[in-house]
């Protein structure tokens, strides 16, 4: 497959290296500090299933350099995600997917505006993977997982082909027939997850732990299973309690990426995730008071301090 990754972050770096060590074309774009790491040293990924590294690696900050894509794997921030969809409009081919394993339900939303919804798949990524100096991508845990699909459930040859080449480069994948509640279970425990580490500061085990700020991270979750249910999604009422049982599962110094961004002064995606609940919950009526409590506090930081 001809790939080209667009942000080469931990989840990009991380997909973007396994599937050209799986043989695939692979083309990656990045900027600044990373772009002349990855230029200079090539891409590394330090990871428990094995570290890798790509000594010479297709890389560039301008996408119109770069020939069109079977398929472009979309890993930006999502305050980046309108700017760096017009950026790939050369990428894509009459056949191209565009598939976005970034937090939040909107991400599709804005892809389809820009370009064309027969263009994009749903997805959603499970992984631990951050930049730990340009060039290098560091994978926590072994984690390490895709699913995606096309929004109409079909599998479509595209889809077929992406599940193919990932089943070559030895990443865990799955083609799923509801990309959309898959989307949206995801969203549950990401807002939960990252809506509480970050205005508590701390990683799970002590909020879970805590009968206030655990009762805080259930009605977090719970006012999304809402939202989701009145927009037509199909999530059992009491979702928000198997959330909940999930959390008791995970280890107890996971945080999410929201807090180690709050930590580091940078700016935060809190507007498109207990935001963006809030912005769906004032259109359906549903009330949100928790994720409108996490927005309003964290606004002081969303834009970062650097």
């Amino acid at each position: 497959m001809r790939v080209v990754v667009m942000g080469t972050g931990g989840v990009g770096g991380y997909f973007g290296a396994r599937l050209a060590q799986g043989g695939h074309d692979v083309s990656f774009i990045a900027r600044g500090k990373h772009l002349d790491a990855l230029r200079a040293n090539g891409l590394r990924v330090e990871s428990p299933l094995g570290d890798l590294h790509l000594p010479k690696i297709d890389v560039t900050d301008d996408p119109s350099t770069l020939a069109p894509a079977d398929l472009v794997l979309f890993g930006v921030k999502l305050w980046d995600t309108e700017a760096s969809a017009e950026l790939i409009k050369p990428l894509i081919a009459e056949q191209t997917a565009v598939v976005s394993f970034q937090n939040g339900v909107v991400k599709d939303d804005i892809l389809r505006r820009v370009l064309g919804p027969e263009h994009v798949i749903g997805g959603v990524c499970y992984i631990a993977a951050t930049i730990a100096e340009p060039g290098v991508i560091r994978h926590t845990g072994t984690l390490q997982k895709l699913v995606f699909g096309e929004y109409d459930g079909t599998v479509s040859p595209r889809v077929q082909a992406f599940h193919d080449a990932c089943a070559e480069s030895t990443i865990d994948a799955e083609i799923s027939e509801q990309i959309e509640q898959t989307i949206w279970e995801k969203f549950v425990f990401l807002v939960g997850l990252s809506g509480t580490t970050t205005t508590t500061r701390t990683p799970i085990g002590p909020i879970r732990a805590n009968p206030r700020s655990r009762a805080f991270l259930h009605d977090v979750m719970a006012e999304v299973v809402e939202v989701a249910r009145a927009q037509g999604v199909a999530l059992p009422a009491d979702f928000a309690d198997d959330r909940l049982a999930f959390t008791d599962s995970v280890p107890e110094g996971m945080t999410s990426s929201m807090h180690h961004d709050l930590d580091r002064g940078n700016r935060l995606e809190v507007r498109w995730l207990s935001g963006d609940v809030v912005d769906r919950g004032q259109a359906l009526g549903v009330p949100t008071p928790c994720n409108r409590a996490i927005t309003d506090i964290l606004a002081v930081h969303s834009e970062g301090h650097h």
